[in-house]
């Protein structure tokens, strides 16, 4: 392969003037590639930092004129957050025409999320939620600086299969909302509607689309809008793209139009995950791809929306008790039921839930191995799964008995079904028992079976 740089070549930042070494190539696209470097000049006593380069073709530079400000302005502004391999410094080389940069390098632990849909990670649900909402969180913090990413897909996002943990690349394509001019207008079956029709540039409006069909392919392995009228293309070329994106898209689960429903034997994966998942969260899709295709002001499913969405769809998460499979606890269906769950997806199985708690009109599955987290006991807290402050235990003498063990530093007051209040001190636990409330100083929750 004809790579742009050579292993050992070095480059130079802008601002200092430091060296980097070009170690090996990591990747290319259609903009430029990606090397793993080395920051720093051992014969100057310098410490090397391994970082990430990424190089531009000559073309590509020709097609996006602002390039090099915008990647000045992301410099000086700083990333989001550190989900964001944000660029650092531009570099710019003797040998070689044009320039690039560096960014944070990624690691080996983080996986694309092409090889989940490609089935080469299997996740669990607990981790792919967890990945789902920190996407939804990341790009929440991006809009909130008045920046869009303009080009949300596969190619941009990796995940930590193992905790959810999410890491967004390829950050030179972030622009301020709004503004056009750029060569970036998005990837192909992941652009909003208007933008496939020449209508609208990219924003934080079309990132919203972008989003939900990036979020409805990590948990349905499937595109939202290729179902029958997909599989009856002859020749999928740019006319019949633009009528299935763009001019006439039906969602494959549109309620009120069945002309584009997911086949057997074609989109199986649609079919089989499309019910396994609570009803609200089916909800916030077809609201994104039914009202949200045509209304991009007001139709489409926020950022905050997903966060909530999704931290609801985490805590409702449980184990069936026959094969131990991750099932969705849907209180529609449990209700339709007559108070029985839906079999379970693996074994066909009808679990036994576990004990629940509602807090206020949310429900957490407190299973073998829940944690509850600094939001669930104070709604005024902001989303974050690092440090829980209340875990499920067992009894260490009777193992048929569990708790919730206070690991929040706070006292709790919990009171039984009869009246009988006590403190439950940092260490202690109180015993799931249905009925029980537990004051937790800012949210009160109520222990269900």
């Amino acid at each position: 392969m004809n790579q742009l740089l050579q292993p050992g070549q070095t480059v130079r930042t802008q601002t200092s003037q430091t060296v980097c070494t070009v170690e090996h190539l990591i990747g290319g696209g259609g903009q430029g590639e990606v090397y793993a470097a080395r920051l720093g000049d051992p014969s100057k006593g310098h410490s090397q930092t391994p970082v990430a380069l990424k190089w531009f073709f000559p073309h590509y530079l020709g097609q996006d004129r602002q390039l090099a400000q915008r990647l000045a302005d992301a410099i000086k502004a700083g990333p989001p957050s550190d989900r964001f391999l944000w660029p650092q410094e531009l570099v710019h080389s003797q040998e070689v025409a044009g320039f690039g940069y560096l960014m944070p390098l990624r690691e080996k632990r983080f996986s694309g999320i092409v090889d989940l849909v490609m089935r080469r990670v299997n996740p669990s649900f607990r981790s792919l939620v967890t990945a789902g909402f920190e996407l939804a969180h990341s790009y929440f913090q991006l809009h909130a600086k008045g920046l869009c990413y303009r080009d949300i897909s596969f190619g941009n996002v990796f995940f930590d299969p193992q905790t959810g943990e999410v890491r967004i690349c390829d950050n030179d394509n972030v622009g301020i909302d709004r503004k056009t001019g750029g060569g970036i207008g998005g990837t192909a079956r992941f652009m909003a509607p208007e933008i496939v029709r020449g209508e609208a540039t990219p924003s934080s409006q079309t990132d919203l689309f972008s989003l939900a069909v990036l979020l409805f392919y990590m948990l349905m392995n499937h595109h939202p809008l290729e179902g029958e009228r997909e599989a009856n293309i002859r020749c999928f070329d740019l006319p019949a793209m633009t009528r299935l994106y763009g001019a006439e898209p039906i969602f494959i689960f549109d309620p009120t139009d069945e002309r584009n429903r997911p086949l057997p034997g074609y989109h199986d994966n649609a079919l089989a995950l499309w019910p396994l998942y609570p009803a609200f969260l089916r909800e916030m899709f077809t609201r994104s791809f039914t009202t949200g295709l045509h209304d991009a002001s007001h139709g489409r499913v926020r950022e905050s929306e997903w966060r909530a969405g999704l931290v609801r769809l985490r805590d409702s998460i449980y184990y069936c008790t026959q094969c131990g499979a991750e099932n969705f606890y849907d209180s529609e269906a449990v209700r339709a039921n007559g108070g029985t769950p839906n079999p379970c997806w693996s074994c066909s199985h009808i679990p036994q839930l576990p004990p629940r708690m509602r807090l206020n009109r949310e429900i957490v599955l407190l299973n073998h191995d829940t944690r509850l987290f600094p939001h669930h006991l104070d709604e005024r807290e902001q989303y974050n799964f690092g440090v829980p402050v209340a875990k499920v235990v067992q009894h260490p003498r009777n193992p048929q008995i569990w708790g919730l063990q206070n690991l929040s530093g706070e006292k709790w007051v919990s009171r039984e079904q009869d009246g009988t209040a006590f403190d439950v001190l940092a260490g202690q636990t109180v015993t799931l028992s249905t009925g029980t409330r537990v004051h937790f100083g800012h949210r009160e929750g109520e222990i269900r079976f």
